[in-house]
């Protein structure tokens, strides 16, 4: 079975900041989706990013009752009301992500992805997938943290100070390149999908709810920890795992250069991704959370040359332009879309 040509966000608090609002414009524009859904908790606050997403037809925005949904969800597959005890006593928006993204994946089948992305290429081949994931380039998976071993440790420090090094060198990002392949490939849930009821998401969503109520907290427990303890296991049969350069070309921390200064930032673009490469997944929540603030369509216009996050979405969505000043303005091919209420 493959996937509808559903896109999911999600998105937890009222106000959504334009870089987060470009991430549903690029895949719009670029993926290829029958429809892309922002999931959003709490009523969202008028501006210029929420009208620039109501202009796209394909674009709509879905207010879910989280309790609603978890309790379907939940009693679907017999957890007596487990995943909303989990939700209802965490305050980590970062959780509370990993739980609703599984639940709705379960339910609807599509493609989730974080917003701090940006779709580059078409979703059509992970569409007809029955279900799939990422990897990423990291340093420190969570079995070297347990290990014993000197040789172990000893790499891995020095593959540490190797990713601080390029993560401050000036377009540190050529040389991480280079030698990425030295690094340990990690699961990444921040873009994975599949159809209704695939086995990621029933494993996914019945092991949240085994887990330790003291561990469910923790950062990363629910998320990436759990997902590659239950793949690197064999937990879940015939899953498609995407290289990195699909959509984690920059590892984290060297993700950082998307932001910083670089020499003919459109050109250096070519260097960076792959014809294979889909979406770019940013890292809001690691080293470039600051720049969140400042993104906006005249800050795209004003550094689309010297940096490669501007470079890219002005390349993607080059009807940013048309929206100047805080003007909400609707780029064309674009109609009005009604916000959809609707529950789990």
């Amino acid at each position: 079975m493959s996937a509808p040509r559903l896109a999911h966000f999600c998105w937890i608090g009222p106000k959504l900041p334009w870089a987060y609002a470009i991430a549903l414009l690029s895949a719009a524009a670029r993926g290829e989706a029958d429809e892309v859904i922002l999931h959003h908790t709490d009523e969202l606050e008028n501006g210029p990013a929420l009208e620039a997403l109501r202009a796209v037809s394909t674009i709509r925005l879905a207010w879910i009752n989280p309790k609603i949904l978890l309790d379907s969800v939940g009693a679907e597959l017999g957890l007596d009301g487990g995943l909303w005890a989990i939700y209802n006593r965490i305050s980590s928006p970062a959780i509370l992500s990993d739980i609703l993204r599984a639940a709705i994946l379960y339910r609807d089948g599509g493609i989730y992805l974080d917003v701090d992305t940006v779709t580059v290429g078409s979703f059509s081949p992970l569409f007809e997938l029955p279900q799939f994931i990422g990897v990423e380039r990291i340093v420190w998976p969570y079995w070297v943290k347990s290990s014993r071993s000197p040789l172990v440790w000893g790499r891995t420090l020095t593959l540490d100070l190797l990713r601080k090094a390029m993560r401050l060198l000036p377009e540190g990002w050529r040389f991480y390149l280079h030698i990425e392949g030295w690094y340990f490939r990690g699961i990444n849930g921040a873009i994975m999908g599949g159809a209704p009821k695939a086995p990621l998401f029933e494993v996914y969503l019945r092991q949240m709810v085994a887990m330790p109520a003291d561990k469910q907290i923790k950062p990363n427990a629910l998320g990436p920890d759990l997902l590659q303890e239950l793949i690197g296991k064999g937990a879940i049969r015939d899953l498609v795992i995407f290289d990195p350069q699909y959509f984690y070309p920059i590892a984290p921390e060297i993700s950082e250069h998307w932001f910083r200064p670089c020499r003919n930032a459109p050109q250096a673009l070519t260097e960076v991704l792959t014809p294979q490469t889909i979406v770019v997944h940013w890292y809001g929540s690691v080293r470039t959370k600051s720049y969140v603030a400042k993104i906006d369509p005249e800050y795209i216009q004003e550094h689309r040359q010297s940096q490669l996050y501007s470079a890219l979405v002005a390349e993607v969505l080059p009807e940013l332009s048309e929206i100047r000043h805080g003007d909400d303005k609707k780029v064309s091919r674009q109609k009005p879309s009604d916000v959809c209420v609707g529950g789990g």
